[in-house]
Parts: structure tokens; C-alpha cells; sequence
């Protein structure tokens, strides 16, 4: 037997057991997790007709909580946009005493609960907090506006974007950088149209990710909102309210709305990547 046959079969074999056990358990995994409960979800859909689903999910009150909701979660995203990219680019370009905590921190968000988070947003930012006092004078309100509900939903949707980015720049060598700058570039024009062009499918990944994060945030918000209907009540709110008064499809047919827009917005990044990637390559494959 020769030895190009002995190491094609070596290269089939898997650490893991064989293809068939794995793949069952995997999509045990996901049947449980992901499956059941979306088909609980197509479940309660199922007891209501097409007007009373309508009725439900374009009824004024919650079509101004989806308003809310998304321009809120814009708004966090784009913010999260920039601050992580620089976030990123400090974790990762510079060297200095308590980077390793910084970098930590980062995933701060992943580890608090965010009810624990929303309280603490909440107390800070009103109007006898440290943070609120400060704002006060300047005319500025925070907690109980459109804008404590961005800063919190930011706040949960930051690492989304510094563990995208930060990975990919990590893999840019620093001489990219020194050659822009050897042929004349100035530092804004080398990032610009070296650096940022590197970067750009993972800072839009990043992005979209945290869009969608911040559309179903629940508890970091609640307590910073205020919920007041039309003005700041969230659409995760109206869930809540929904399944409170032991309305299951009313809740369901809400929530079919955000996770078509979740599922859509995941699908286009996923159809925009894998079409920069072919064009990064020429095409092939």
C-alpha cells in the first residue's frame, strides 16, 4: 500500500467520532434549542388568521414601539460602529499597562446580566445619578428618552463589533501600514484606503450583528426607558406586556415580527459576505 493511500486515509479519519454520531448529536442540539422553540412559536401563529394576525402587529401602538426599537438599534450600531472599531484598533495596535483588564472588559456585557446592567444605566444616568447630574445642567436627558434606551442597547452590542474586528486586524501585518505611509500616504488616507477596506466586511458583520442583538433587548432597557407608550416603549416590552396578560399568539405574532427582520438582516449579511469573498478571489470557487 503506498503511502500517499495511507495518509489520504489517516486525513479521513476525525478527532471526534464518525460523521454519523456527530452529526446527529449536532442536530439533536439544535433541534432543541433552536427548532422547538421556533416551532412553538409557528404553533401559536397557527391559531390565528391572516386579519387577526395584521390586526396584532400593525395595531398603532406596537407599530410605534418596531419605530422605537429600530431606530434606537440603529442608532446603538452605528455608535458601536466607530468606538469599536478604535476599541479594537488600541486592543490591538498599542502596548500599555492594563490592556490585558481593558481587552477583559470588553466582554463585560457577555458576563452581567442585563437587568443588572439596565439598573445600573438607570441609576447613573438619572436625574439624581452622578452621571445625570452632570447632564442636567447642559440640558441633556438620558434615562427615561429615546436615548438611554441606545446607550443601553450599546452597551449590550459592543463586543459584537471589537470580537469581529479585532480578530481580522490581529491577522493584518503592521507592514501594510509602513508601506502606505513609505509611498507619501498621510495616516488618514492610509487607513482609509488601505486599512479600512481590509476591515470593512467585519466592521459591517460586527455591525449588522449588534443591529440585531439590540432588537430583542429586554432587560437592560426596561429599566432605563421609562416605557412610555409612543414615546419610549420598546417592542420587547410589548412581548412582555402581551404574554402578561396571558396572550400567547398576540405575543407570538409580535415577536414573528422581529425574528423575520433578525433572520432577514442575518441572511443579507451572509449572502454580502460570501459575495465579497468570491470577489476577493477573483470569482472562483
Amino acid at each position: 500500500m503506498s503511502s500517499t493511500t495511507l495518509f489520504a486515509r489517516a486525513a479521513s479519519k476525525r478527532v471526534l467520532p464518525g460523521f454519523g454520531l456527530s452529526l446527529g448529536v449536532v442536530l439533536l442540539y439544535v433541534s432543541l434549542i433552536l427548532l422547538l422553540p421556533m416551532t412553538s412559536l409557528i404553533g401559536e401563529l397557527s391559531q390565528l388568521s391572516l386579519a387577526e394576525y395584521w390586526a396584532i402587529i400593525s395595531e398603532e401602538r406596537v407599530v410605534a414601539s418596531y419605530t422605537i426599537t429600530i431606530l434606537a438599534a440603529a442608532i446603538a450600531a452605528i455608535v458601536n460602529a466607530v468606538f469599536g472599531l478604535l476599541m479594537a484598533w488600541v486592543l490591538v495596535r498599542y502596548d500599555f499597562p492594563g490592556k490585558r483588564l481593558l481587552d477583559a472588559l470588553m466582554d463585560l456585557p457577555f458576563a452581567l446580566p442585563t437587568a443588572v446592567a439596565g439598573i445600573t444605566l438607570a441609576t447613573m444616568y438619572s436625574s439624581s445619578g452622578f452621571m445625570g447630574r452632570l447632564l442636567a445642567p447642559l440640558g441633556i436627558e438620558v434615562a427615561y428618552t429615546w436615548v438611554g434606551i441606545a446607550l443601553a442597547m450599546a452597551f449590550t452590542s459592543i463586543p459584537f463589533v471589537v470580537r469581529t474586528v479585532q480578530p481580522v486586524l490581529e491577522d493584518l501585518p503592521v507592514e501594510i501600514d509602513e508601506a502606505a505611509l513609505t509611498l507619501g500616504a498621510s495616516d488618514g488616507l492610509a487607513f482609509r484606503r488601505v486599512i479600512l477596506p481590509l476591515l470593512w466586511p467585519a466592521l459591517v458583520t460586527g455591525t449588522g450583528l449588534a443591529f440585531v442583538r439590540s432588537l430583542g433587548e429586554f432587560g437592560a432597557v426596561i429599566f432605563i426607558a421609562g416605557n412610555m407608550p409612543y414615546e419610549t416603549e420598546i417592542t420587547s416590552l410589548m412581548i412582555f406586556v402581551k404574554l402578561q396578560e396571558y396572550d400567547y399568539a398576540g405575543a407570538s405574532a409580535i415577536a414573528s415580527v422581529v425574528l423575520a427582520v433578525s433572520l432577514l438582516l442575518l441572511l443579507a449579511l451572509n449572502l454580502w459576505q460570501g459575495h465579497f469573498v468570491k470577489r476577493l478571489h477573483g470569482g472562483k470557487g
